[in-house]
């Protein structure tokens, strides 16, 4: 995720642009300039873009929920060693309790479930299928307590995203392109986590600045992931000496850009942007990942996958451009 993100998307003296360079914000200061906006979208759309390439190359050689457990402990200790090193306050039980619960869902539901799924799925079918994301957002935001019900047009792009994931994934086809149907599964139920917890941290009153929110929900997250790290037997299957060396540089792109970068990025953008703006990240990440994923490992690009981008892309744009004349109103 695609999340991603999260967020996303994507980290520790250069850890975001601009702004986020300045010590945490308070929620009274003056909101973030415009440089700092488009740099702060442009690290989602194009860091996020190619994490799926990079899980993709990790998990090659390495246990997916180890991987992202080490990826997300490691760059979570980073932030907060060097967000207590500027003089931030230690966090309360109450910051730690809440965005633990954010950084499982976001992580565990979310990132973890890429991971386990990019074993099988190519990382820019992977990135196509997240960007149904804000359709999952708007089903989520209609089940949440007090949620509204879809306008008939918001409908009908759920149904259009919908019908383009079934073209794209085509259970129907048993040929040897056809996709994991195991792992396009896990990949939508990764949404739903995703979409859930973002939605829970906007609604969660916690009092902590973005960044220190990051490393919390990532070191929350990855304490998560060990637990599925163990129950997946991860450590058994552990090979230190056959990780290939593209896998190890892949895991410190996603410590050092992907995390401490993107997702940090992530949750500064949800503090200080609108839900339906960040989202659009789903419009961007997809052809990021798509395009790497032919440049760099030759994922096949064929017509299936063309016309199902399309269709998600265009039942995206419907959904944000509808969230946004809502929001205005």
């Amino acid at each position: 995720m695609s999340t991603n993100p999260p967020t996303p998307t994507n980290r520790v003296a250069s850890f975001a642009p601009a702004a986020p360079l300045s010590p945490p914000v308070p929620a009274s200061a003056a909101a973030p300039s415009r440089t700092a906006l488009v740099l702060a979208f442009a690290a989602i759309y194009i860091i996020w873009g190619s994490t799926y390439l990079g899980i993709r190359v990790a998990v090659a050689t390495m246990p997916p929920f180890l991987m992202a457990a080490a990826r997300f402990i490691l760059a979570g200790g980073l932030l907060l060693a060097f967000l207590k090193w500027r003089g931030a306050a230690w966090p309360s039980a109450r910051q730690w309790r809440i965005n633990a619960i954010v950084g499982t869902f976001l992580l565990l539901g979310g990132n973890g479930l890429v991971a386990w799924a990019e074993q099988t799925v190519p990382s820019g079918i992977t990135a196509l299928l997240i960007g149904v994301q804000p359709l999952l957002f708007v089903l989520t935001e209609w089940a949440w307590p007090g949620g509204k019900r879809p306008a008939a047009l918001t409908a009908s792009a759920l149904l259009l995203g919908f019908a383009g994931v079934a073209w794209l994934a085509a259970p129907w086809d048993h040929s040897a392109q056809s996709l994991d149907v195991a792992g396009v599964a896990v990949i939508l139920l990764a949404c739903v986590f995703w979409a859930f917890g973002s939605i829970y941290s906007r609604n969660a009153k916690h009092g902590a600045d973005p960044f220190m929110a990051s490393a919390l929900q990532m070191l929350g997250g990855g304490a998560a992931l060990f637990v599925a790290a163990l129950l997946h037997r991860d450590f058994a299957r552990l090979d230190i000496a056959h990780i290939s060396a593209a896998s190890w540089w892949a895991f410190g792109y996603l410590v050092g850009i992907g995390s401490l970068v993107g997702y940090s990025t992530f949750v500064w953008l949800m503090k200080h942007s609108t839900p339906a703006r960040v989202s659009t990240y789903a419009y961007v990440n997809p052809v990021v990942a798509v395009f790497l994923g032919w440049l760099l490992l030759k994922e096949p690009i064929n017509s299936r996958t063309l016309v199902a981008s399309v269709i998600i892309i265009t039942a995206v744009a419907i959904i944000t451009v509808q969230k946004s004349k809502a929001a205005a109103k």
